[in-house]
């Protein structure tokens, strides 16, 4: 499994030889400028909530790759509607993809599209792979259902907000990776705007002190699992 960090909370992953993309925010997004985002592969898009800084590149990117948007109900009717390819879900369900088995789970955050529509509620997934399982909590509070998580998948990676203000910060992803028993983290959602600039080798230390491995990959860096 392959996982490259576009900037701000999108993500691109190939596994089994398929290439999903999470929360596509590049073109508006200043430090990933370097993106191209017409070179990117897209089999699905995963789209954990509506709000304008992950998904604004959804309806370019789906057009030219006619890939299968993948979220809440109302996100995938949204873009049903449009013409788009979906495939609706909702907290607690589960469906085997060509990649892997997909969960969509409980996320505590707001969700309405740009426009004003209602956009369902927020959510975060987990991917069980071939080989590898990963949780992607998009964009949320500490919450108590992190726990449920490895009760049913023992994860590989937690990719983890931690910019603070509109998600978690460093001490409470710190606290999440304990719920969802995982030492190694991903950080996303940081020092995109101002509201959640963050202090890299503090996080990183912070991390490090409590036994657990924070990687802040660079724009266009990908690690493999």
């Amino acid at each position: 499994m392959k996982i490259t960090f576009y900037g701000h909370a999108s993500l691109g992953i190939e596994v089994s030889g398929k290439h999903i993309l999470v929360d596509p925010y590049i073109s508006a997004n200043p430090k990933a400028s370097h993106i191209n985002i017409n070179d990117l592969k897209a089999d699905f898009i995963l789209l954990t909530h509506a709000h304008g800084d992950h998904i604004l590149d959804v309806e370019y990117i789906a057009s030219r790759t006619n890939a299968v948007i993948v979220s809440n109900a109302e996100i995938a009717g949204y873009y049903g509607k449009k013409g788009f390819q979906s495939h609706p879900m909702n907290h607690g369900g589960s469906w085997n993809f060509d990649f892997g088995k997909l969960k969509y789970v409980s996320a505590i955050h707001s969700s309405s599209f740009p426009d004003g529509t209602y956009g369902g509620n927020p959510g975060g997934f987990v991917i069980e792979g071939e080989h590898k399982n990963i949780y992607i909590a998009g964009d949320t509070a500490l919450t108590m259902d992190m726990k449920l998580i490895p009760m049913r998948t023992k994860l590989d990676l937690a990719i983890l907000p931690i910019g603070d203000n509109f998600t978690m910060d460093v001490e409470d992803a710190i606290i999440a990776s304990d719920f969802v028993a995982c030492d190694k983290i991903l950080g996303i959602h940081y020092d995109t705007f101002g509201y959640i600039e963050i202090n890299h080798e503090q996080a990183i230390k912070k991390f490090f002190d409590k036994g657990k491995d924070l990687m802040l990959l660079e724009i266009g860096s990908f690690i493999e699992l």
